[in-house]
């Protein structure tokens, strides 16, 4: 097969993993009407939570993941959010051309909640720019990440069925 991108190893990460206390965040959280300023917290009273960290809107990993992730309707199982760098306006796009009404995405410019998730990856020929590594998280009621899986290549998507498992599994 012959790709047209390159297979890139990414650095070994001291990521959250399964049984640690998630990091909280406030950062707009996007909609397909609007966004507000919404702490993780607020989220946890309706678990499980996923956060699904993406690239940016409009690159082809993050359009892929979120198709995925509506067609397998993890929305009628968790709240399902994304985190990436993408600005709110750009999310309002990626929301209204992908049809995912069901969803909200953070937008996070400056990459700060990759960073406390230890989950950044520099973009190759482009020095000082990064964005989060795809990476999946989901959390109980108490922000205890139950699950974790983080890309350890480039570009990486998530094993949906385990996250799915990890949804639906008492």
């Amino acid at each position: 097969m012959d790709l047209e991108f390159d297979i890139v190893d990414l650095p070994e990460t001291g990521h959250v993993a399964e049984g640690e206390q998630a990091p909280g965040f406030t950062r707009p959280l996007v909609n397909d009407e609007y966004w507000e300023d919404v702490p993780l917290a607020n989220l946890l009273d309706d678990p499980p939570v996923v956060l699904v960290f993406h690239p940016m809107d409009g690159s082809f990993p993050a359009t892929y993941v979120w198709n995925e992730i509506a067609d397998r309707e993890w929305h009628e199982y968790a709240t399902v959010v994304g985190v990436s760098i993408a600005t709110p306006y750009a999310h309002e796009r990626l929301i209204e051309d992908e049809g995912l009404a069901d969803y909200r995405l953070y937008a996070d410019p400056a990459n700060e909640v990759a960073r406390k998730y230890d989950v950044v990856h520099d973009l190759d020929g482009m020095a000082g720019i990064e964005e989060p590594r795809p990476a999946v998280f989901v959390l109980d009621g108490e922000g205890v990440v139950e699950y974790a899986w983080v890309a350890d290549e480039w570009p990486d998507f998530p094993p949906y069925d385990e996250v799915e498992n990890a949804l639906t599994s008492p």
